[in-house]
């Protein structure tokens, strides 16, 4: 498998121009591992659902729906625990392999609504059971969902996504609604190498489990590293995922040349792409190695990491116009943009900086036009406006916008698809 496994780099202009003082230089680099049938881990899976007094009607329904679904799509040789939380946690399923599954398929029928949020309680039952299972032989998951806020125990809950995440165990966290804190679940998801996303509609739970699981399946490579060696004078300014999602990754500095960026798990035919946007030193015409990228990973049928090393080579020309810069690289530089500015536009409009923000999203909303994001555009200016007037934010308008905007390479990957 790992010979099979393609890591590409490209920059945004190629060749750039000589320069005799620093310019910026924008390098996609990009893994992917291909489908495999055979070359799969079993799951072990926890199921950590909301089962407080605001869950009732409708979203409980559709809950229940969305999990039987998706135990449907378990394997007899996965693992599978459900824990359920309000105030108080019960653990409905203990982690069990699934062979029939009848047993989960009842309990789940069981489900009511009950008491308020306590979701520490439901994590540190989850951690329990998938503790029972943790391994290297298994892809473990932890599939969260809430629609409300978790009261004085969100510490706890930071902390036992670190300690999940150190063993091996990515959580999905999902939001639910308008009244869940999209801050607490983003750092869940970050703290585990796993996302978070928002559910406007109870309808759609089903669409996001199974998403979840059948990539937890599809997962062909574990704990995907990049390090990049860099030659002298090259500073990485910033470093950002721009596949599957969208997220500000940061990067580990090891010494004055090099840096590591985390993956983690690699999905068969999933590309996984970074966008590192860094300065370049002064060049002279010609072509010279900048840096060497090294991908790390461990293909799940094998035991031992494999390595894969890339030399990363720029071209300098005395003359480069317009037609030198790559479309598709500039297309995600564009998208990331968007991202940045609607995300420092939420945290100022947080802040009380009504100016600052306004000016932001409308810089956002140009940018999505010109990419041809019509309607995402147009909310954009619909949430300047409202900040103009002296209204606050639309709950539910700043979360499809916060993560809206990170799936903005998925439908970009749609609309090359359409």
């Amino acid at each position: 498998m790992p010979e099979s496994v393609t890591l590409t780099c490209q920059w945004g202009r190629a060749p750039i121009p000589v320069s005799n003082t620093p310019q910026v230089g924008y390098l996609l680099v990009e893994a992917v591992a291909p489908a495999s049938p055979t070359a799969t881990l079993p799951l072990n899976l926890c199921f950590v659902l909301d089962r407080s007094g605001s869950m009732q009607g409708e979203k409980l329904a559709n809950l229940k729906i969305a999990t039987r679904r998706v135990i449907e799509l378990l394997r007899p040789h996965d693992v599978a625990a459900i824990v359920i939380f309000d105030d108080t946690v019960q653990t409905l399923v203990p982690a069990t392999p699934v062979g029939d599954r009848s047993t989960l398929l009842a309990a789940v029928a069981t489900i009511t609504e009950a008491g308020g949020t306590a979701m520490s309680l439901g994590m540190k039952a989850a951690q329990t059971e998938l503790q029972k299972y943790l391994g290297p032989d298994r892809i473990s998951r932890m599939l969260l969902l809430t629609d409300g806020q978790t009261w004085g125990d969100e510490p706890i809950c930071r902390d036992l996504a670190r300690t999940l995440g150190q063993a091996g165990v990515r959580i999905t966290a999902l939001g639910l609604g308008t009244e869940w804190n999209e801050q607490l679940l983003d750092d869940i998801a970050a703290a585990s190498d796993g996302y978070s996303d928002y559910i406007a509609d109870p309808a759609q739970i089903e669409t996001f489990f199974q998403q979840a699981v059948k990539e937890a399946q599809a997962v062909v490579a574990t704990d995907a590293r990049l390090l990049l060696r860099l030659v002298r004078d090259v500073t990485p300014r910033a470093i950002y995922r721009v596949k599957p999602v969208i997220a500000n990754l940061g990067y580990q500095p090891i010494g004055d040349a090099a840096v590591a960026v985390r993956l983690g798990d690699l999905v068969g035919d999933q590309p996984a792409a970074i966008l590192l946007d860094l300065m370049l030193p002064p060049r002279t015409r010609g072509r010279f190695r900048i840096a060497q990228a090294e991908l790390h990973l461990t293909p799940v049928d094998q035991h031992s990491e494999t390595v894969i090393k890339q030399d990363i080579l720029l071209d300098v020309a005395d003359q480069a116009g317009p037609e030198s810069y790559v479309p598709a690289v500039m297309n995600l530089v564009e998208r990331v943009t968007a991202f940045k500015l609607q995300t420092r536009a939420l945290s100022e409009a947080a802040s009380g900086n009504t100016a600052g923000a306004t000016q932001k999203l409308r810089a956002a909303a140009t940018r999505l036009l010109d990419l041809g994001e019509l309607e995402l555009a147009e909310k954009m200016n619909q949430q300047a406006a409202t900040l103009e007037q002296g209204q606050p934010l639309d709950p539910a308008t700043q979360k499809e916008l916060r993560y809206a905007t990170r799936r903005l390479t998925q439908r970009l990957e749609k609309n090359e698809q359409a």
